[in-house]
């Protein structure tokens, strides 16, 4: 993939704009039924009307329409749902529960306001007649009666407790500012889905699995009170999403022809309308209050990185720590990559941090991500630490720095084996045992490689835009030594 950036096709972009855009004659059929069985949307509805909605299911979720009543299709979901990324086949099901047509109600009198659902009237004729009937058979009525009067009950309640467990699964936002930049961001996916269907593309299928995940964190976001708080988490994920919808739309239709060099790069694209509660402001600063960083979750957006900061190396420290979970129903923290500059926060172990530092910052590449692994086997596989410093309570000192926002991360929550990999030296093995094809599976340099080029990607989105802030009131980095290094 290339890093210049284009519009994502122009079938994908026209996604979701409009209820059921690859099938206009469903939309027809719902539209008819809301016409007979609800209430549509138009100049007399006030805010306590409830007008009938018209669910599309998506792979991903669903987007709930409004059906107006000028007899134009709706340009803006009144809903949309994005079902957890990791859903199981009952989780699926249960979307679908929560996505059924609504059920027909029965007024009671015309002075009453309570209706019964016309299934539990139903059902409450026919356990009626069973009881009669099998009173009329021998059984006791202390044995019927209780059937003939839960059954109806259930028939009421028992959907609603069906509903509760079901949202369990699913983020739904409402509003017109947060659905309409989900449904941004939905289109976007849409176009990743597509271009990975069908393909056995690594690429394209994991930029797929990356925007489904990106989809379920905005959902999340959009449905905190002050959204403002979760505004630029929002646009970091909205730009990620971006840049992954063009590449692989660039490599789509890469026999198509070169891509147009007018065209302009990602973060030079205006990304539309901000998400709701956003202001924008001017030049930031480097300061922030604790536990404000958006580089907490899995794709932050940095911040401005202080002027004294070292910046010559621009070299990335990445390191495993114990699994944490930053908020309920996040997803979990395993791994985390940091600016070098970071090592001399002052609240860091010291000296420990600086002579760290200045380890990791000799004959490195501009923007190379190095693991503490890497380290450790440039030092002798570990003999040598002593003499540079305590990297276990240094590491602990940056993730408390992470976690109360006193700099700025990358936070990633990696599976197992790549994990794994990180932990080990460049030119080590991890070997795994396939119990199916009675195998044992070889990982090495090769496949850890990769793993840092995929973190590599998710940082190029990141520091296009602002460096990694390391903190503020960093020490001064001591004079170099050259320290033994083995292997």
């Amino acid at each position: 993939m290339t890093d210049t950036l284009r519009t994502p096709p122009p079938a994908a972009a026209a996604q979701h704009r409009r209820p059921f855009t690859l099938d206009p004659g469903r939309w027809e059929a719902e539209r008819s039924r809301a016409l007979r069985t609800g209430h549509v949307r138009d100049h007399t509805c006030t805010a306590e009307c409830e007008p009938v909605l018209v669910y599309e299911r998506t792979r991903w979720g669903w987007l709930a329409w409004t059906v107006p009543g000028d007899g134009t299709p709706p340009d803006q979901p009144h809903q949309i749902g994005v079902l957890t990324p990791t859903a199981s086949r009952m989780q699926r099901l249960a979307m679908r529960w929560l996505t059924r047509h609504p059920a027909q109600r029965l007024a009671l009198a015309p002075t009453i306001p309570a209706s019964l659902r016309l299934s539990a009237v139903a059902v409450g004729v026919i356990s009626l007649l069973a009881g009669l009937f099998a009173m009329g058979h021998g059984v006791p009525v202390e044995a019927a009666l209780p059937g003939m009067v839960l059954a109806p009950l259930l028939a009421e309640h028992l959907p609603r407790q069906l509903d509760a467990r079901a949202r369990e699964h699913v983020r739904s936002v409402e509003g017109d500012g947060a659905c309409r930049y989900l449904q941004r961001l939905a289109a976007l996916h849409t176009s990743l889905v597509q271009a990975a269907a069908g393909s056995d593309c690594h690429e394209l299928r994991r930029a797929a699995e990356i925007g489904r995940h990106l989809l379920w964190d905005a959902a999340g976001l959009l449905q905190t009170p002050d959204t403002r708080s979760a505004s630029a988490e929002l646009i970091a994920r909205e730009r990620l999403m971006v840049q992954l919808a063009d590449e692989v739309a660039q490599r789509t239709h890469t026999e198509d022809g070169p891509a147009d060099a007018d065209q302009p790069g990602w973060h030079e694209r205006p990304l539309g309308p901000y998400p709701p509660g956003f202001e924008q402001t001017a030049q930031p600063a480097s300061r922030r209050t604790p536990g404000t960083s958006p580089l907490k979750g899995f794709h932050p957006m940095p911040q401005t990185q202080p002027d004294h900061a070292v910046r010559a190396a621009d070299v990335y420290l990445l390191f495993a720590h114990e699994p944490y979970y930053p908020g309920p129903g996040a997803q979990e923290i395993n791994t985390t990559l940091v600016a070098a500059a970071s090592l001399l926060h002052p609240r860091v172990r010291q000296p420990d941090g600086a002579q760290i530092h200045d380890r990791l910052t000799q004959g490195r590449q501009p923007g190379e991500i190095v693991p503490l692994a890497t380290l450790t086997h440039e030092l002798g596989g570990g003999a040598d630490w002593p003499t540079v410093g305590d990297w276990e309570s240094v590491t602990t000192d940056l993730l408390q720095l992470v976690r109360e926002g006193e700099c700025d991360a990358l936070s990633l929550g990696l599976p197992e084996i790549p994990r794994t990999l990180i932990c080990t030296g460049p030119h080590s093995y991890v070997r795994t045992y396939d119990a199916a094809a009675d195998q044992f599976i070889a990982y090495g340099p090769t496949e850890r490689a990769a793993v840092l080029a995929e973190v590599d990607k998710y940082l190029a989105c990141i520091v296009a835009e602002q460096d990694l802030w390391p903190g503020d009131g960093l020490l001064p980095s001591p004079a170099r030594h050259h320290q033994p290094s083995r292997g």
